[in-house]
């Protein structure tokens, strides 16, 4: 049988806390019980589901999913302990198929000669393709193997069904600024894994700077924890002073969480649009400004404000297409970042417009009639009456052009089965087309 700390290049431990204390401050700090564990209370509090498993040690395969630095590795490591399970740990990036069936085997060999349960990490597992996800699905379903998958893509998008049918999957959320706070107080105290032996003096206002600019990653924090206490040197008083400024240096520029092709990249663009919709052009902009800041496409987010401003403001304010696109042709000409400055004139003149969705309503209503009855055919006063032959058959017959009636509106069929799909709303300029379709049904 394989050595067990030979699986995975050596990654498999009985005990995942042998952790070299050379290894950064981040890993050192991983907790060792729950009870240690910050943050993710609505998991694993008392009386919570992934509580309840742990606590009872009947973990199925799980995928736990969220942003980085929000604790779903440490966790992982932690129920290996819990569960005095064998452990396996693989960053799907390196595995291929080979590795993983090897590794399966494995462990089903260990199950049936001693009956110790085996917990396969795969940190990443979004990485891996359908042929490697579903090379798991047998020994999953069998029991022969716990697997624990790390990542920080919707599983529903990017795992495999058969998979996601088969796991329990933990939403984990970014640490609030408190967890922040405490995660590197302890880092500071702990005497075995912190900084507890270091002459520290450190500054609340730079723990509460760094919680700021982490972004709900406690890796990061912890990281620019170590790095200002590493690089900054003893004072006169012999004391290494976290400040401020060291605080500002070591965390740098603030990296907001924003995957281009993930979650965050939909349900940013989902809030800015929703905040147009709703009149809120404070929120539209504080979004619009995440997407300026992560890099999202220009081009993207014009096209967006397109939508919107058709979509949701109509005709209510015409004139919200018209800037729209010269927004997006703007962007077109200036490119970044003088095309931010556009893009927020849209932004704002959308969201402050009156909102219609008649036109757009109207529209789906129409394409419902036709796609669930019999299409009706064009009146034949109505067909096209431009080519030889088209009078012998009747074609246009009794058409009355519009442009000869009283204000240039004539009383005629133009459809079989008259329905109401255009309903013009009571505000902006819809007002005005309202009040004149009244007048013209009125008047004929």
């Amino acid at each position: 049988m394989q050595d067990k700390n030979d699986l995975f290049n050596g990654k498999s431990l009985d005990n995942p806390r042998n952790i070299s204390k050379d290894a950064p401050l981040a890993l050192r700090m991983c907790p060792k019980t729950l009870d240690d564990f910050v943050g993710q209370k609505h998991l694993l509090a008392e009386g919570k589901l992934l509580r309840r498993l742990i606590d009872s040690d009947k973990i199925r395969s799980l995928i736990l999913y969220g942003a980085s630095g929000t604790g779903k590795s440490a966790l992982s490591f932690l129920i290996s302990t819990l569960t005095n399970s064998n452990f396996v740990s693989v960053h799907a990036a390196a595995a291929g198929v080979k590795e993983v069936k090897s590794e399966l085997a494995m462990a089903k060999k260990l199950k049936t000669a001693t009956g110790k349960k085996t917990i396969l990490f795969i940190d990443e597992i979004h990485r891996f393709n359908k042929a490697q996800q579903d090379v798991l699905l047998n020994d999953v379903e069998l029991g022969n193997v716990i697997l624990i998958g790390a990542t920080t893509h919707n599983p529903f998008f990017y795992i495999v069904p058969a998979l996601v049918s088969r796991s329990h999957i933990f939403e984990f959320k970014p640490h609030n600024h408190e967890d922040l706070f405490l995660i590197l107080k302890r880092a500071i105290a702990d005497k075995q894994t912190g900084f507890g032996n270091m002459p520290l003096i450190v500054e609340d206002q730079a723990l509460k700077h760094l919680c700021l600019y982490s972004d709900g990653d406690a890796r990061r924090a912890l990281n620019a924890l170590e790095v200002g206490v590493l690089t900054t040197p003893q004072s006169a008083d012999q004391k290494i002073h976290f400040t401020v400024e060291v605080a500002q240096e070591s965390i740098q520029k603030k990296i907001v969480r924003y995957d281009r092709n993930g979650d965050d990249h939909y349900d940013t663009i989902s809030a800015f649009i929703k905040s147009m919709r709703g009149t809120d052009p404070d929120a539209a902009l504080y979004w619009l400004a995440k997407m300026i800041y992560a890099g999202e496409d220009p081009r993207f987010i014009a096209r967006r404000i397109l939508i919107c401003a058709s979509e949701d403001v109509g005709n209510a304010d015409p004139r919200a297409l018209e800037i729209a696109n010269a927004a997006f042709q703007a962007v077109e000409v200036l490119g970044m970042p003088e095309g931010r400055i556009p893009l927020a004139q849209a932004t704002v003149y959308v969201a402050c417009a009156p909102k219609s969705n008649a036109a757009y309503l109207g529209l789906e209503s129409a394409l419902k009639d036709v796609a669930d009855y019999v299409a009706q055919e064009v009146p034949i006063h109505l067909k096209d009456a431009s080519y030889k032959g088209a009078e012998t058959l009747n074609r246009g017959k009794e058409y009355q052009y519009a442009h000869d009636g009283e204000n240039h509106y004539v009383k005629q069929e133009y459809m079989p089965q008259s329905k109401i799909y255009y309903e013009p709303g009571s505000i902006g300029y819809e007002k005005k087309i309202k009040e004149w379709l009244d007048y013209l049904k009125k008047k004929n």
